[in-house]
């Protein structure tokens, strides 16, 4: 007997709580011929970190990971509970929003002392730091306060464009440059009075850990999403690579700008689209220039970008946002990133995409 086409929906969309971020997923028997019954997939899903998150799997008997595991065919509500455990900790650990999360602990600590930390959290500093130091400073987890400032951050402000000295008087306390690294004792000394947010890249960490928890329950094939952000493992239902569609940047949610196929890798989108407020005919982006303490003023809409985790590529989109099209291209191209981009022009939406990015793409 033939297997019956699928007829749902062409695609779900992901999005952050700030509407930073968004990745439309395929359903993959709509791009994928019929002739054969799909294995089936398991779908779970929750919140975490002031977001949703979302893991399809296929769970084989047969198809576990000898080289981590000899388990296999976990229940469903095993899976769901090992997921939402080491979701939970994570935020405890990571979050903005929780008075005693670790990180909030950090941005209380007094300057020039010393403050062990977690080897989770420690991870994310150095991912952060590699992003800060690779962007030249585009990507940097202390700009928390001037985001605040113009109105954009957790708490509901007016729109209004703030004054020019207090800009200045807050950049004197943003840098990450300012966060000092000691290997020897897993610690960190803040320099100044920095505060940190990590909400650029701690998704994209967690989306990463729990595919280390899938793999060491025996499974290989899965989608992880965390606030938008992906990490992708093996096939779909259908022996296939994962396909990932990149939505056209409207306010109004558009259609299918392109098609990527992708597997055992990251993917992270960011866009200014969905958080501004405009004053006397200037629109005035969320994204914050951490360089300037001033919103961006280039045409780039969205970045999107695969990498070896989505931590990687999560802390990437958010710098390819700061600094542009032309400059994200030739970082990208540079350093071999893959990144894809959709820049407003007078006569709609423009795209351009690095060497790397090339090959993902479903023509």
């Amino acid at each position: 007997m033939s297997a019956r086409c699928d007829k749902t929906r062409l695609f779900k969309a992901s999005f952050s709580f700030q509407g930073v971020l968004f990745l439309a997923v395929l359903a993959s028997s709509l791009l994928s011929a019929c002739a054969d019954r799909p294995l089936p997939e398991t779908v779970l899903s929750g919140e975490t970190m002031g977001t949703t998150y979302s893991v399809k799997y296929i769970n084989q008997p047969g198809e576990a990971n000898s080289a981590r595991t000899e388990k296999s065919a976990h229940t469903e509500e095993e899976v769901a509970a090992n997921v939402a455990r080491l979701l939970t900790h994570l935020d405890k650990l990571l979050s903005t929003y929780q008075q005693e999360s670790e990180l909030n602990q950090l941005n209380r600590a007094e300057v020039g002392v010393d403050v062990p930390v977690s080897s989770i959290l420690w991870q994310v500093l150095l991912i952060a730091d590699q992003t800060y130091r690779d962007s030249n400073g585009a990507f940097d987890p202390s700009v928390g306060p001037l985001v605040d400032l113009w109105g954009f951050g957790p708490t509901a402000a007016p729109d209004n464009v703030p004054p020019d000295a207090v800009i200045e008087s807050l950049l004197i306390d943003t840098g990450f440059k300012h966060l000092d690294f000691e290997p020897n004792k897993q610690a960190v000394v803040k320099r100044s009075d920095i505060r940190l947010d990590l909400s650029a890249v701690a998704k994209g960490y967690a989306a990463d850990r729990v595919a280390e928890l899938l793999f060491d329950m025996g499974l290989q094939r899965f989608m992880v999403e965390v606030g938008g952000e992906l990490r992708l493992a093996g096939t779909n239902g259908r022996n296939q690579p994962w396909r990932i569609a990149i939505e056209v940047p409207e306010l109004l949610r558009g259609g299918v700008q392109e098609v990527v196929v992708a597997t055992d890798v990251g993917v992270a989108t960011s866009g200014d689209y969905r958080n501004y407020f405009e004053r006397d005919g200037v629109r005035y982006s969320h994204t914050i220039d951490p360089r300037t303490g001033r919103p961006i003023r280039h045409n780039l809409a969205s970045a999107t970008v695969i990498a070896g985790s989505a931590a990687q590529a999560d802390a990437l989109a958010t710098a390819f946002m700061v600094l542009g099209t032309e400059q994200s291209l030739a970082l990208a191209n540079r350093n071999e990133i893959a990144v894809y981009l959709i820049s407003r022009g007078p006569d709609g939406w423009h795209t351009s995409l690095s060497k790397s990015f090339e090959t993902y793409l479903q023509r």
